[in-house]
């Protein structure tokens, strides 16, 4: 019967004007369309609905029992599309987003509990991880994330500014010396996030220059690495998202500032840019011009001793 809605619209109005002719008007059709959409459902059902002279038409008593289904069904129809129009603008339903550990404790989750605030509708959960997750398997709204996206199918929006730096605690550079050059870095102490014990850290310029490191401290989580240089463990590399307060209040100290890091932009990342839910689209949105707001962006290598006001 749903392949029959232009027909039952019809019928509803060819019943509530009175005639075919101003069912037309009202539907801004002609007339023959009408009443070939009336004849159309009368045979698909078997059953004549209207009766018809040139002066009036009056419903048979299989039209009328019809007619009260069909003004329920429309009505349902309506209250359907109503639904999902609110919906395309409201901010309700679940906001599944995943971060990077460090990133998504410092920044993603105060960010999302205040967008939450706005939206009382709204449910949320952060997955925190600094893995690459799976956005259409496990079922997220979107992801945050540093670097270039790989995976063509999906789609990424540039959300701020990000800059990697090398830096220690005042503490460490005291008790080691702080190095001169990169090529110098080979002789300290560095904490590594990953696996291996040996990094190459890469740094810009003409040449480019890449000096390979010896990690005296290796873990797979980020926060973990943040810790040991705080606590004067050695020199560690970090976005400027996770160390910009502690660099501002002087826990920790840029090393080789003059030295620029290849950047990895932070970017939102989802699967679908066609048919994105409001509260997905307008989180991104919200959390661009939050990042944003948060970050005074100074190109210059060595303008990060304040950099978030």
């Amino acid at each position: 019967m749903i392949d029959n809605l232009p027909n039952l619209i019809a019928f509803d109005r060819i019943v509530s004007a009175g005639s075919l002719s101003a069912a037309a008007r009202e539907l801004d059709l002609s007339l023959a369309v009408v009443s070939k959409r009336l004849a159309q459902l009368e045979e698909d059902l078997g059953l004549r609905l209207l009766q018809r002279t040139t002066r009036r038409q009056t419903l048979t008593e299989e039209g009328a029992l019809f007619h009260a289904q069909v003004v329920r069904i429309l009505a349902e129809v309506a209250a359907a599309e109503a639904l999902i129009s609110r919906r395309r603008e409201s901010v309700d339903g679940l906001l599944r987003v995943t971060a990077p550990n460090d990133l998504g404790r410092r920044w993603i989750a105060p960010i999302l509990a205040d967008f939450q605030r706005l939206h009382p509708q709204l449910s949320v959960q952060l997955d925190l991880g600094d893995g690459l997750a799976d956005l259409v398997a496990d079922g997220l709204d979107l992801a945050i994330r540093f670097g270039r996206l790989e995976d063509s199918s999906l789609i990424a929006r540039p959300l701020a500014p990000n800059y990697r730096v090398l830096c220690a605690a005042p503490a460490y550079l005291q008790a080691h010396g702080e190095p001169s050059d990169p090529a110098q870095l080979a002789a300290h102490r560095c904490l590594l996030i990953g696996e291996q014990p040996r990094a190459d850290w890469r740094f810009g310029g003409e040449p480019p220059v890449s000096v390979r490191v010896r990690g005296s401290l290796v873990s797979n989580d980020g926060g973990a690495v943040h810790a040991w240089a705080l606590a004067g463990a050695g020199i560690a590399l970090k976005s400027i998202w996770d160390v910009g307060d502690d660099l501002a209040a002087g826990r920790l100290q840029r090393v080789l500032p003059g030295h620029s890091i290849p950047a990895a932009p932070l970017h939102a990342i989802y699967a679908h840019a066609e048919h994105l839910p409001p509260r997905a689209r307008l989180f991104i949105d919200y959390l661009r011009e939050r990042l944003r707001s948060a970050w005074r962006w100074e190109p210059a290598p060595a303008a990060a001793e304040r950099t978030f006001r």
